[in-house]
């Protein structure tokens, strides 16, 4: 029978789902090992003292029942064991009720005596072990993680799994609870952990300190939980969010995984293990230059939506499109920057100091000295310069260099890096017309791939239209929200969320107008715009109202969190999605169906 039912297990179950499901059983067993070392640990460290005591117990009980004593007559009689141990136990442990059952003799005050003073070291020992164990940092780590254990274990709502909680982390964490979704840290750093436990969430965040390149502590974190609804690798080793990714891969292929990486080798490498979505901000920086410099509005449009709800609507910049720009700094970011601004075709001079850079030599345009130094700067006549980048990893640097560039040509685009969070106050103050700051780069753009993959896809369509469409889109938003996004979110036009409106769907005459009615007064719209519908494979950017909705359509949309609950009202009421339709009152209970007359009309 076991023959027969592993050939049929065979039979019905691919090999690689067979794998991953192995191994993730191994997997979980690891972690509900590990999860116990509070428990062994307590056993192992313990064991000593508890064994002196129970000797010291039992030496003292035993002595005491071997000595004579006299009942109240004067005849000798012995305690039994049940008597001798019950005043031993409040005896060692300073209780103290008396002499029972018969006044002692003074043989029996004599062991009574040396008993209390063996079991005094006895219990200084046990004591001072425990505390020992206590201030143990194995013994605190083991029951952190047995209490983390127990936090992950309780979740129901999907999660999150979070590697690295550095300024990035700490970003999208707070984007995800704003949300009202749960997630799961994991990060090397103790004091990461010990900030996270400070932070004020919605909800309590299980935090764990341990090293992400480890199953098992990707494990202990949930990987293998059934809520578990993504991973993130955001740690600032590169090597890290790799294993992270073939983790995630090998042992829950079924999860989605995003990324932080920036080197082109180890996101080859991550290719490897299915298809993780990888987030390089100095690529992404680059990217949204140029779609600054092609269309300013789409820009602030894809900036201010990638923000998430709450956020102001960011300053629509003018980057100039013709002229010559100069970029301080040849490394990843500097590359990438001088071959996006080339690709516009603007004229680009690199300044750098590292003159060994095979590919800096290989630069026709490329001047070797400090970026801050007037004479440089002179050779790659700023005076007439449009724009000006600093892209080294230094703040101090790019500051200076900033600071340099504007005593030259006050006029000048100027845009840098910041690298420290610290260091925020100093480049706002600066006033820069563009800031990279990869961690809010990175933040974004993974919010944006998590709260819905509708939002993702609209704004990867985003750079496809043309600025005036992304203009009027962008007004329609404003004229609504204001100039702070208020919400955004996703509706289903399925028999399970949308009852209501299935035959109406079904007609073929569905507007999506009809459809962002107020259910108070028909005559007034929903405070609602539509970013995207989904058919399919098929996705339509910034419908009209005439666009004709069908059944199993996927919208989004951003505006009122009151135009969210009205629409969920219409789509499941089906009296309210009559009103809104015909501007007729039906009564929506069955009583008042039956005592409202029919409409003869």
């Amino acid at each position: 029978m076991t023959t027969r039912l592993r050939a049929l297990w065979h039979d019905l179950v691919p090999r690689d789902e067979r794998r991953g499901r192995r191994a993730a059983l191994r997997l979980s067993a690891s972690s509900t090992a590990r999860s116990a070392e509070a428990i062994f640990l307590v056993l192992r460290r313990m064991r000593t003292p508890l064994i002196a005591l129970i000797v010291v117990f039992a030496v003292s009980t035993l002595g005491l029942t071997l000595i004579p004593g006299q009942d109240a007559d004067g005849n000798p009689a012995r305690m039994s064991f049940f008597d001798a141990f019950y005043v031993i136990s409040y005896t060692a442990t300073t209780i103290g009720f008396g002499e029972i059952p018969n006044p002692f003799t003074y043989g029996q005050r004599l062991w009574v005596t040396f008993s209390i003073y063996l079991s005094v070291i006895g219990w200084a020992y046990a004591i001072g072990s425990l505390l020992a164990l206590l201030r143990d940092r194995a013994f605190r780590a083991a029951l952190a993680r047995q209490h983390f254990t127990r936090k992950v274990a309780r979740l129901r709502e999907p999660f999150v799994l979070i590697a690295g909680y550095g300024r990035t982390g700490e970003l999208l964490g707070r984007s995800i609870d704003r949300l009202g979704r749960r997630f799961v840290v994991v990060d090397l750093a103790s004091e990461r952990i010990e900030d996270l436990e400070l932070d004020s969430y919605t909800a309590d965040v299980p935090g764990l300190t341990g090293d992400a390149r480890d199953p098992g502590n990707l494990a202990v974190a949930g990987l293998d939980h059934p809520s578990c609804a993504a991973v993130v690798a955001l740690t600032d080793d590169e090597e890290a969010n790799l294993a992270v990714v073939m983790a995630a891969a090998l042992l829950r292929p079924d999860l989605p995984v995003i990324a932080r990486v920036t080197s082109p080798v180890i996101a080859e490498r991550m290719r490897a293990f299915g298809d993780p979505s990888t987030v390089n901000p100095l690529d992404r920086f680059g990217d949204h230059l140029r779609l600054a410099l092609r269309a300013p509005a789409a820009y602030q449009l894809l900036t201010w939506l990638e923000a998430g709800p709450g956020a102001d609507l960011p300053d629509r910049g003018s980057p100039p499109r013709n002229g010559h720009w100069v970029v301080v700094g040849y490394g990843r970011l500097g590359r990438e920057l001088t071959r996006d601004l080339r690709a516009e075709g603007l004229a680009v001079t690199v300044i750098d100091p590292g003159a060994d850079d095979p590919d800096a030599a290989a630069d026709s345009d490329l001047v070797v000295g400090d970026g801050s130094d007037p004479a440089v700067l002179g050779d790659v006549d700023l005076e007439h310069a449009v724009g000006f980048l600093a892209s080294t990893d230094n703040d101090t640097t790019n500051l200076s260099l900033v600071a340099a560039a504007r005593r030259i040509n006050p006029e000048l685009f100027v845009g840098a890096r910041q690298n420290s969070a610290a260091n925020a106050p100093l480049f706002t103050a600066m006033e820069l017309d563009a800031l990279l700051v990869p961690a809010e780069v990175i933040a974004h753009e993974v919010y944006a791939q998590l709260s819905t993959p509708l939002l993702w896809r609209f704004l990867r369509h985003l750079p496809s239209e043309d600025d005036g469409w992304a203009a009027e889109v962008l007004g329609r938003l404003v004229g609504l929200c204001g100039t702070r996004l208020q919400t955004l979110w996703k509706v289903r036009l399925t028999p399970q969320e949308a009852p209501a409106v299935q035959g109406w769907l079904a007609t073929g005459g569905a507007r999506l107008g009809d459809l962002l009615r107020n259910p108070e007064d028909r005559d007034v719209a929903l405070h609602a715009v539509p970013l995207l519908v989904l058919r399919g494979d098929e996705a339509t950017a910034a419908p009209g109202e005439d666009f004709v909705l069908a059944p199993g359509d996927e919208l989004l949309l951003a505006g009122w969190s009151a135009a969210e609950r009205a629409l969920t009202t219409m789509l499941e009421v089906e009296a309210v999605h009559e009103y809104v339709l015909t501007g007729r009152r039906v009564p929506a209970s069955w009583i008042w169906r039956k005592l409202t007359p029919a409409d003869r009309g």
